[in-house]
């Protein structure tokens, strides 16, 4: 079995378990955490995550922040004087407020039984902090958002990209560790 098929497989565990309504907003995230270099086959398989999501009977939405960064740059007003000296540009917290507010909207349209997927994040790396985004959102989940990680998770540490120090977050983790589960 594949990382992916098994990152899959714990996946569809997770979503089966009974949900608490009285979970406080970092309970109510999942990290699916995956190889950055297997993001690729992750997001080819997103409808798979849709499709047991859904026959776990709970509702599906996507938030993908892919185009953020290039939607922010496009329409900066000092666009030109950043393409001519990328390294001056500063975007971290106007993206992060931009994505925050993505997430939010997704949320407020969904109900406490359904899923909110963030994909994309890999696009954001080195523009943007994961943790903070989360810190952002938190608190606007609510079902339960999922947020596809292309990193590594250790203990109590989640590294984004396999690159950033570590931030501990009290998410979920779901990885494609065989026995991650027990059913």
């Amino acid at each position: 079995m594949s990382a992916i098929d098994r990152l899959l497989a714990n996946y569809a565990r997770q979503v089966r378990l009974p949900w608490s309504a009285h979970a406080a907003g970092k309970q109510r995230v999942w990290f699916a955490v995956y190889h950055p270099a297997e993001e690729r086959r992750v997001r080819a398989r997103l409808p798979q995550f849709e499709e047991v999501t859904l026959g776990a009977g709970h509702g599906w939405s996507a938030v993908d922040l892919t185009g953020l960064l290039p939607e922010f740059l496009a329409t900066h007003k000092y666009r030109e004087a950043i393409f001519e000296k990328p390294q001056h540009l500063k975007a971290g917290t106007q993206l992060e407020l931009r994505a925050a507010a993505m997430v939010d909207a997704a949320c407020a349209q969904s109900d406490a039984d359904s899923v909110v997927v963030i994909t994309g994040l890999a696009s954001l790396f080195d523009f943007m902090r994961v943790s903070t985004l989360i810190d952002r959102v938190e608190d606007s989940v609510r079902g339960r958002l999922l947020v596809m990680f292309p990193g590594e998770f250790q203990g109590t540490l989640y590294r984004f990209m396999d690159a950033r120090d570590g931030f501990n977050y009290m998410a979920t983790p779901i990885t494609s560790t065989e026995s991650f589960l027990t059913p």
